[in-house]
């Protein structure tokens, strides 16, 4: 059975499919859902807060002061665009929503988003966007981007193992780094399996083993990282599952001992990999091998979990 919350996202999907189309009346948008014109407006204001054709004009007003500031063209072009037939009745709908006229805001823009009880807004460059249907705090975002990392480095495992050696171990200079000014990217590789691993190492209170990451096989670091990276999540994941992101550990295995917080070692992890991350797809794009360009995790910690 249909819900208000259904069809007010089905509402949202079609204005933005038919946002262009200027000669729709309010029967036209209500027959897009099946629904009589009455059950629509009924519908729609009731659960947006705004009746279908205010919310349709904000939207294409939030458009124009978009348009305003990425385009070059002309306010009347704009206007035509966001359906009025002047210039005049335009500026006149769009200093009421703003405040300034369309020239001071092309000059001086601010937010573009206008106030509504609904949260949907026009989304660059040319769509709509319901608000988050669930919210996605810190500690989630700490956790998607450390299965992200983990996700990533295995890619690269598996990107790597069709170079030969001499690709493998082609010098790559270091900037930033704790190691050596030259690595390779099979360096690069073993040291991000083996950041984890130390973590994980120090946290147990138990040894790490260095020499390992000593010209590493392309075959230990994929068992490697079958046993590390799932540790590291799961410790993550209870660290902010329970809020303990402030919660001390002892290292005991450095000289002298240093007592660290699990907040500041996952921001330490996630800042050096993302620079040896970065170092390494760029040696997998010099050797042809492009499909992942930066690593971005960008579009990973924006999808559902």
């Amino acid at each position: 059975m249909r819900t208000a919350t259904d069809t007010f996202a089905g509402f949202v999907h079609s204005l933005a499919a038919h946002l262009d189309d200027h000669d729709a009346r309010g029967e036209d948008l209500a027959a897009r859902l099946y629904l009589s014109r009455f059950h629509f407006d009924r519908v729609v204001s009731a659960t947006s807060g705004e009746t279908p054709a205010r919310f349709r004009r904000r939207v294409l007003l939030e458009r124009a002061a978009y348009r305003l500031i990425t385009s070059g063209q002309g306010v009347l072009d704009i206007a035509v665009e966001a359906g009025y037939s002047s210039n005049e009745a335009f500026t006149r709908a769009f200093q009421r929503a703003y405040g300034v006229s369309p020239s001071a805001w092309r000059s001086t823009p601010r937010h573009i988003q206008l106030q509504t009880p609904n949260g949907v807004h026009f989304h660059p460059p040319g769509g709509l966007r319901l608000p988050a249907q669930q919210k996605v705090s810190s500690m989630d975002l700490l956790v998607k981007m450390t299965e992200h990392h983990i996700w990533l480095i295995g890619e690269m495992i598996d990107r790597a193992a069709t170079l030969d050696d001499e690709q493998l171990d082609a010098p790559i200079e270091v900037s930033v780094d704790d190691g050596d000014d030259v690595a390779s990217l099979r360096s690069l590789l073993s040291r991000l399996i083996g950041q984890m691993d130390m973590w994980n190492a120090a946290i147990a209170n138990r040894s790490y083993n260095w020499d390992v990451e000593s010209h590493e096989s392309i075959v230990s670091m994929r068992t490697r990282l079958a046993q590390a990276g799932p540790t590291y999540l799961a410790q993550i994941r209870d660290v902010c599952d329970q809020g303990r992101l402030d919660e001390t550990f002892i290292d005991a295995l450095c000289t002298p001992v240093e007592v660290f917080t699990y907040g500041g070692m996952i921001a330490h992890v996630l800042t050096f990999a993302s620079y040896r991350r970065t170092l390494a797809v760029q040696a997998l794009d010099a050797a042809g091998i492009g499909d992942l360009g930066f690593g971005d995790p960008m579009k990973w910690v924006a999808e559902p979990a």
